[in-house]
């Protein structure tokens, strides 16, 4: 077999595809190759290690990387010289993708995308990351020494990288196959009391939500308590099941983890306080969220969480919804290149729109003071900004704005 060494601008392997994220990368001076056997036969032909990146299309970090390395001529060419290079949509390959991220958290005890795998050309893992910058920084080695440093194992140490990555691999595959029911612990009781006693441990009293930054939903963690709760009821130790998930679907809400104008929620937390989020919003995470919020509902009667149910299936059915009528699996954390940039606003942004009267209750109302609370060092010009927030209720704020609670409340709405 040989192979067309013409450069992706005349061969371009990506410009077939009909994955969005595969898409975006067919510019790319990467050779790039999709998942499939082509690319699989000129590693084995070649003798070449492949490098496995998988991402998707809503991705920031994942537009980060193709920006600072896959769009980069010198890193490409590096890149072309000594591997078989594959991207992977895992919105599309969720199947390859689960089998390299288990062996990414695996060996750095940490997972996310971009996710970059380095494979033998039979397809096996022998070293794994996420993102990595194009120069060292954030603790991780540049991209290109990361490159040439696997090249040079690969030229001067391949049976070691071999015997490593089959070695890895078997174990894997004992992981996978093995007889879950022969080793498997009963299902008892005594288990959810352990696994409400490792929440209460690590559950944050002040915030809401378990551990330190950066912080995620985790519905299914907090659909468990709130079933427990409803199974068992109160087991009299503090605090409770259900008074953990209230109050933290209470500061989530609060948090710029909710877009307080257009609903729905992004999917994580930067800081433990819910404040600043990474701004994609995913279906999966805002189809579980509403039907917890409405779980919180019928256990609370509290109509706020009617409230959020309402507002983020109104943001699902209004933004995310495609004109064939299915949904979209995410929304992009950027705009205009700029990570959150429609998602943050100044005082006087704030001002222009409503007029200054409106404009100066709004502001107490989202918490957006003079300084801003949105850092981004990569773009300094959004310095300022603020993410929009609701850490204090309406109820407190009506003596500071002089207004009813009831005309507040809808004039909040018309501002939305």
């Amino acid at each position: 077999m040989t192979f067309d060494d013409t450069t992706p601008s005349q061969r371009n392997r990506l410009a077939s595809e009909t994955s969005p994220y595969l898409l975006q990368h067919a510019d790319n001076p990467v050779d790039w190759y999709p998942w499939g056997n082509e690319a699989f036969e000129r590693a084995r032909t070649e003798g070449r290690p492949i490098l496995l990146s998988v991402g998707y299309s809503a991705c920031h970090w994942c537009h980060v990387m193709a920006h600072e390395s896959f769009e980069n001529e010198q890193i490409a060419a590096q890149m072309n010289e000594g591997f078989v290079n594959i991207k992977v949509d895992r919105e599309e390959r969720p199947d390859v993708d689960s089998v390299y991220m288990s062996f990414t958290q695996a060996m750095t005890g940490q997972g996310g995308w971009p996710m970059t795998v380095f494979l033998t050309p039979d397809l096996e893992p022998f070293y794994a990351g996420t993102y990595y910058p194009p120069d060292d920084a954030h603790g991780r080695p540049g991209f290109p020494r990361l490159l040439q440093s696997i090249s040079n194992a690969w030229d001067t140490d391949r049976d070691n990288v071999l015997a490593s990555a089959a070695t890895i691999t078997e174990r894997m595959r004992k992981q996978s196959t093995q007889d879950l029911g022969l080793t498997a612990a009963a299902l008892t009781d005594d288990l959810p009391i352990a696994a409400i006693t490792t929440f209460r441990a690590a559950f944050d009293s002040t915030n809401g939500g378990f551990g330190g930054s950066p912080k995620f939903p985790s519905p299914g963690n907090l659909e468990f308590l709130l079933m427990h709760d409803n199974r068992v009821g109160d087991d009299g130790i503090r605090p409770a099941a259900r008074d953990m998930v209230l109050h933290t679907l209470r500061q989530m809400w609060a948090g710029g983890m909710y877009d307080h104008l257009g609903g729905g929620f992004a999917r994580y937390s930067v800081d433990e306080r819910w404040l600043v989020p990474h701004f994609e919003k995913m279906l999966y995470d805002n189809a579980q969220l509403i039907r917890l919020y409405l779980h919180a509902f019928q256990v609370s009667g509290d109509p706020f969480f009617e409230r959020v149910v309402r507002e983020t299936l109104d943001y699902v059915v209004r933004e995310m919804r495609t004109s064939e009528g299915g949904f979209t699996a995410a929304q992009d954390a950027d705009s205009e290149g700029i990570e959150g940039k429609f998602f943050v606003w100044t005082a006087d942004q704030i001002e222009a729109v409503l007029g200054v009267e409106d404009g100066t209750i709004a502001r107490s109302v989202f918490s957006v003071g003079p300084q801003g609370n949105f850092i981004d060092p990569h773009h300094p010009e959004l310095t300022g900004r603020s993410v929009l927030s609701r850490p204090r209720p309406l109820d407190e704020l009506v003596p500071e704005v002089g207004l009813d609670l009831e005309y507040l409340e809808a004039r909040v709405e018309r501002w939305r």
